[in-house]
């Protein structure tokens, strides 16, 4: 038994005749015949007898029309309620990325998709980059954003900017690194506090280095950004790090910023899901949520 079966049924039972109901559905009579002969082979009974002025009712025919009209009637709420899902998303998106990405882009984003879209909620975990590219191929997280993702079968990436790499400090500047850009071998001689590895910006950072035979001098190593901000805000050295996770610190005169040029150094921030996780509606809203705020954030410090 069929739900489409059930509405020809009814359909022949509101017209009093096979004629009308098939002009009323778009079917040929001999289609619409078909069906309704199904229904009855199938229930073992004859839903319809003539009279004189065309057909009406059995008495089977009429116990199956009430329950044929709440089963239509169920099927019309389902089908509407689907609708209005479809049109209202709602539901769980668990997105991660990087603490720099994160500093910056998690309240922000928050605050735009409760104003938008208040039925999606909204789990946002911290990692660095090759850990966000690992929980999206085990299915924890639905959407990552991260820095240089490689290009695999199982992931679905798109660049959201390039941004500049710089030299962040205390105010004083107690290195002397002065004014103006500095370069790969000044860089050298300046103490630094770095993530270790193989966190990528240390591993992008020395390979860049090392093409052009300069070593840095890493003095500490820290996994933490917290912490790295606070050590350099103390004193205790420098660091390398993208403007916008430091824009707050930067603007309220915490650290102080040089650009860093030969080599000029960028990293790719995309976005990242994964090829074989179905990807609901509320994802692609959080996603195009994600480009509009990327788009509006402060990523590149005034000249």
């Amino acid at each position: 038994m069929e739900l489409k079966q059930l509405k020809y049924f009814l359909c022949v039972a509101e017209a009093g005749s096979f004629s009308k109901a098939a002009v009323s559905l778009a079917l040929t009579q001999p289609v619409l015949s078909r069906q309704v002969k199904f229904l009855e082979e199938e229930l073992g009974e004859e839903l319809f007898y003539r009279n004189g002025r065309g057909i009406v009712l059995s008495a089977a025919g009429q116990i199956l029309a009430t329950h044929a009209r709440d089963m239509v009637d169920i099927a019309d709420r389902i089908t509407g309620e689907m609708a209005a899902r479809r049109a209202t998303p709602s539901g769980k998106v668990v997105i991660a990325m990087p603490p720099s990405i994160g500093w910056v882009l998690t309240v922000p984003l928050v605050q735009r998709c409760r104003a938008q879209y208040p039925e999606i909620s909204l789990h946002a975990v911290e990692g660095f980059s090759g850990h966000v590219l690992e929980w999206l191929a085990t299915g924890r997280v639905d959407i990552g954003v991260v820095y240089n993702a490689p290009r695999h079968p199982t992931l679905l990436t798109e660049p959201l900017l390039e941004e500049d790499l710089i030299l962040l400090g205390p105010p004083g500047d107690p290195a002397g690194v002065g004014d103006g850009p500095i370069t790969a071998e000044r860089l050298a001689e300046v103490p630094l506090i770095m993530p270790a590895r193989p966190h990528g910006l240390r591993m992008q950072v020395d390979h860049a280095m090392t093409r052009i035979g300069v070593t840095l001098r890493i003095e500490h190593e820290m996994d933490a950004m917290a912490s790295t901000l606070g050590l350099v805000e103390a004193g205790v050295g420098y660091t390398i790090l993208c403007y916008a996770a430091t824009q707050p610190h930067i603007a309220a005169g915490r650290l102080r910023w040089w650009p860093i040029e030969a080599p000029h150094l960028t990293r790719q921030l995309m976005l990242a899901t994964a090829t074989q996780r179905p990807m609901t509606a509320a994802t692609r809203l959080v996603i195009k949520l994600i480009r509009d705020q990327v788009s509006d954030l402060c990523w590149t410090p005034a000249p």
